[in-house]
Formats: C-alpha cells, sequence, structure tokens
C-alpha cells in the first residue's frame, strides 16, 4: 500500500524560508513521477514542481527561482525547499506520485497517490 507523509511547513513572515519534506513507502513502479501541489482555499490545486525518475524537473513560474525540489532515492524522500516566500504562496501543500508514462507533467490528473497536506503560511 502507498503511502506520503508529509513533514515540516508552517509559518513563515515574508522573505523567510521553510522546507517541507515526503516521506513514500510501498511505491512499486520501475519508473514514477513525484511533485509537489498546492491549494489555497478557494483556488485550484496548483502543481509548483515535478520530479521524474532521472531527477528531471519542472517548476511552476510562480515559483521558478525560488523554490528547490530533491530527491533522495534510497529513503524514498522527497524534500521542497522554499525560499523567499510570499504571502501567495500561502496554501495547504501536498505531495504527490503516480506512474511515469515518459514523461511527468503539473497536472494533478496522473497523479494518483496523495499526502495528507501540510500548511504553509506566510504572513506579510
Amino acid at each position: 500500500q502507498v503511502q506520503l507523509a508529509e513533514s515540516g511547513g508552517g509559518s513563515v513572515q515574508a522573505g523567510g524560508s521553510l522546507s517541507v519534506s515526503c516521506a513514500a513507502s510501498g511505491l512499486t513502479y520501475r519508473r514514477y513521477c513525484m511533485g509537489w501541489f498546492r491549494q489555497a482555499p478557494g483556488k485550484e490545486r496548483e502543481g509548483i514542481v515535478v520530479i521524474d525518475s532521472d531527477g528531471g524537473t519542472s517548476y511552476a513560474d510562480s515559483v521558478k527561482g525560488r523554490f528547490t525540489v530533491s530527491k533522495d532515492n534510497a529513503k524514498n524522500t522527497l524534500t521542497l525547499q522554499m525560499n523567499s516566500l510570499k504571502p501567495e504562496d500561502t496554501a495547504m501543500y501536498y505531495c504527490a506520485a503516480g506512474r511515469e508514462f515518459g514523461i511527468c507533467v503539473r497536472m494533478p490528473g496522473p497523479f494518483n497517490y496523495w499526502g495528507q497536506g501540510t500548511q504553509v503560511t506566510v504572513s506579510s
């Protein structure tokens, strides 16, 4: 059974930094995509970064240059380092995983496993 468990997050002032981590277990695909999504109240879930089995990444323009994703294959963990945070980054952040079919896209549809989410709040 696949489980994704997020940790980290919290509250910070604008300009600060936070990190969120995801511990994955039970993934049996030979190749899979992992990613971070976020959802603010009243808004659609937004894919902010995805990473494929080879470490290739795709970032949303809204976070490019500020957020960095890293994956530890040995530990099956995914970490998102968030710097220069802005109030508009406030959201629930979700880790997701899905089978890779050649490319990973920043859309929720292909991801069939999700964590419970962790809150990130950035105050101005």
